[in-house]
């Protein structure tokens, strides 16, 4: 630390005295006697300063011991044998660091001049404001902030101290002629900055190409800067892009997707399908309009798109208008939503406490005669939906049902590989997605349903949670056959789903079977063993006579058994729709790299193809092999550029483009049970993974996670998802207690722990260890 004494502008260094593990021991006296004579009589803090700490091979901050607020030689002497008995080697060239001890610390912290995730240029700084100098090391920090900054625009950071904090960050960099430093800082109440540690960072791989990054992320702002105009047809005045909104790609391709996983999702869902589905459901039209878009390489919903989407078509067009921008405006203020916006900011469908809940909008200056209108738009769409004998989901369901016959003519037809993948995907498309996102609509509003119905004091929460276990979807019938078929059996009826629906990287079930289950263990899947009992959900007379009186009053042409069997039957249709649609995605990957090993092109090469490739090879005579390495090769270098980018998952400005805090988030917790247990990370090395009896950390998770039901887990996390997602449903189908869409920064908290509790009833989830 002395190369850098006096040498910053902007922050101050404190003095320090070090020796090594060997010096302690030769003379331990006389540390103390040198700390009163440069310090004088003053709380120190005692640091620890490894040999594999400090080494460019390996990151290990954080992982030491450090003993703060030591006072007196007998503190500090047990101190000093406390850090060193944390170094896990006998290298008695370890350091001991000693400092005076920061009084009147504001924020403290943790600083990266490189993103290790992405290796991207920026600066990456963690910090927490309870005034603690070690909740961030140590992982205990409850309310920390995480910043990014690209280099080079730090102009305009706020607060000032992290501006501050970004100068003396660059002045390091130079001082010390490299760009992966880890530094660990303080700010005290008068704002002083105070450097306590700089270490070198280890980093993998090459740092990125700074003027690539550069040069992606202008055209990035320019876009966002480009769209937050009005458009024609098109209500809102603004716009905002989300990960998660609607149908949230973090969690269904991830991040950082490559091509084929990116550009299928697109043709199979969120470029028109979608927009179909909800026009056939009374919505405004919005067939033109894609959902998702790509920036950079990251899938992000246009979420002024999405909105129009939830309004009745039938709805006055002024109003509509004011709605959109309502929506609008409440996620610019509460961006923590953005995986929930359905359930807290927009009104897509009728419940039985609308009328109450959608007078919020008289203080955003809607009339009395304004919100009536809405009212009576959202209960003709969802009468339109619900009905017991025309609703639309029905329909829905029979179009499902027609897919499974067709695709077997598909398979067994002798069309060549191009001709068979393009009418998969069709076919996938019109019987596949587009009905079931008919379903999936019909179960958010069945949903949304039983909601209104505890908040109305109908059902308690407890009788919505038997419900959920209630539901028999693919899951109670993958937990039945487990142990009812033979290894066989069960491998042909499940064998197409796949972790990643839509990564080609991924095996699929039947290509891997013993990597994903354990065929020894005759035990039932999680949450259903035969010492647990599970509570059938009924309604008792007095619940019956409430609820009629309550569909009498809104106006909902369903009697009490329609709208019961509606709400059980679109939920258990969507898990069904779900598990036949993706049938089809998972066939159509594995031809795709079947083709591909035909033409000298390896699975992993074959996920960076876009299929638009494969599909203008049905309708033209080009070089097939030619057409997929080019296009191989394109999706290659856009992903080499996309993974150094990072983004928040909610960009309401352009100017979040290049600095942004990584909004805090609401998770979603399923069931109302406590546990605890040992943390299992769920990651693309499954091989090895123990999850018996343990939470699993798993960053998203589609239909394809499924097979960790057949290992008795006791709970899990994940960074991404909503409260109606496919792993919540299947949470609380199974009465698994889940943490449903943590968030990245909480996510990286629990990584690092060795075990958690989940109390999900309270709402909490704590490192115990």
């Amino acid at each position: 630390m002395s190369v850098i004494q006096n040498k910053l502008t902007d922050a101050k260094v404190l003095p320090q005295i070090s020796f090594s593990v060997k010096d302690w021991k030769v003379a331990t006296s006389i540390y103390w006697e040198q700390c009163l004579k440069n310090f004088g009589d003053v709380a120190v803090i005692v640091r620890s300063s490894a040999i594999n700490e400090d080494t460019g091979e390996s990151s290990q901050a954080g992982k030491f011991e450090s003993v703060a607020d030591v006072r007196g030689k007998k503190a500090f002497t047990e101190a000093v044998n406390r850090v060193i008995s944390s170094f896990d080697d006998d290298n008695e060239e370890n350091q001991v660091l000693i400092q005076p001890m920061l009084s009147k610390v504001k924020i403290c912290g943790v600083a990266f001049t490189v993103d290790p995730n992405s290796l991207g240029n920026y600066y990456v700084i963690n910090y927490d404001e309870s005034g603690s100098t070690s909740a961030i090391t140590s992982g205990s920090s409850h309310d920390g902030k995480l910043l990014y900054v690209f280099k080079g625009k730090e102009e305009g950071v706020k607060p000032e101290s992290m501006y501050k904090l970004c100068t003396t960050l660059k002045q390091l960099e130079n001082l010390f002629g490299q760009n992966n430093l880890d530094v660990e800082f303080a700010v005290t109440e008068d704002e002083e900055l105070y450097i306590f540690q700089v270490r070198p960072l280890c980093v993998k791989g090459n740092i990125a190409d700074y003027e690539q990054q550069s040069n992606a992320l202008k055209r990035i702002a320019t876009k966002i800067r480009q769209d937050a105009v009005p458009k024609p047809y098109l209500c809102g005045n603004r716009n905002i892009y989300g990960v998660m909104p609607d149908w949230n790609p973090a969690e269904m391709i991830g991040i950082h997707p490559r091509a084929l996983a990116m550009s299928l999702y697109k043709e199979v869902i969120t470029d028109s399908v979608w927009a179909y589905q909800r026009d056939n459901y009374g919505y405004r039209n919005l067939r033109s309009f894609p959902l998702m878009v790509d920036l950079g390489g990251l899938p992000y919903i246009d979420v002024r798109v999405s909105f129009n989407s939830f309004v009745p078509a039938e709805l006055d067009e002024k109003i509509s208008d004011r709605l959109v921008n309502y929506y609008l405006n409440c996620l610019a203020e509460e961006p923590s939503k953005h995986d929930k916006v359905e359930f807290d900011i927009v009104f897509s469908c009728y419940t039985l406490d609308l009328p109450e809940r959608i007078q919020i909008l008289k203080a955003y200056g809607f009339s009395d005669k304004d919100i009536q209108e809405i009212v009576t738009a959202l209960r003709n769409v969802t009468n339109t939906i619900i009905n017991t004998e025309t609703g639309l989901w029905r329909r829905d369901y029979q179009k499902i049902e027609m897919l499974e016959e067709r695709y077997q003519g598909i398979i067994n037809s002798d069309m060549g590989e191009v001709e068979k993948i393009y009418w998969l995907i069709e076919d996938c498309k019109r019987y596949g997605t587009l009905p079931f996102a008919g379903l999936a609509r019909g179960a958010f509003i069945a949903v949304q349903m039983l909601e209104s119905m505890v908040r109305k004091e109908i059902i308690s929460r407890e009788d919505y949670q038997d419900f959920m276990n209630d539901v028999n979807t693919v899951s109670s019938n993958m937990k039945h056959d487990f142990n009812a078929l033979s290894r066989k059996e069960f491998i042909k009826k499940y064998g197409h789903l796949r972790p990643g629906t839509y990564d080609i990287n991924s095996m699929r079930y039947d290509e891997a079977p013993d990597l994903y289950f354990d065929w020894n263990d005759t035990r039932n899947f999680s949450g259903g063993g035969a010492d647990e009992f599970i509570k059938k959900f009924s309604l008792s007379i007095d619940q019956m006579h409430r609820l009629k009186d309550m569909l009498d009053e809104s106006g909902l042409n369903n009697d009490i058994l329609g709208i019961m069997d509606f709400i059980k039957t679109v939920i258990e249709g969507r898990e069904y729709g779900k598990f036949v649609f993706t049938r089809s995605i998972s066939k159509v990957i594995q031809m795709i790299g079947e083709m591909g090993k035909s033409y000298g092109i390896s699975r992993e090469e074959c996920a960076y193809l876009d299929i638009q490739a494969v599909r203008k090879l049905y309708a033209s005579t080009k070089d097939v092999r030619l057409e997929l390495l080019k296009s191989v090769r394109e999706g290659k270098e856009d992903y080499e550029l996309a993974k150094t980018l990072v983004l928040p998952p909610i960009l309401i400005d352009a100017e979040e483009v290049w600095k942004f805090y990584y909004p805090d988030t609401e998770p979603n917790y399923i069931t109302m049970k406590k546990i605890e247990g040992n943390v299992t990370i769920l990651d693309d090395n499954m091989e090895k993974a123990e999850l018996t009896d343990k939470i699993v950390l798993i960053e998203s998770a589609d239909p394809g996670y499924d097979w960790i039901f057949s290992h008795r887990i006791k709970g899990f996390i994940t960074m991404y998802g909503g409260v109606n997602s496919h792993m919540a449903i299947r949470a609380g189908e199974l009465g698994i207690p889940a943490v449903i869409g943590v968030g990245e920064k909480q996510y990286e908290k629990y990584q690092r722990a060795d075990r958690l509790e989940i109390d999900a009833l309270a709402k909490t989830t704590k490192v115990m260890k």
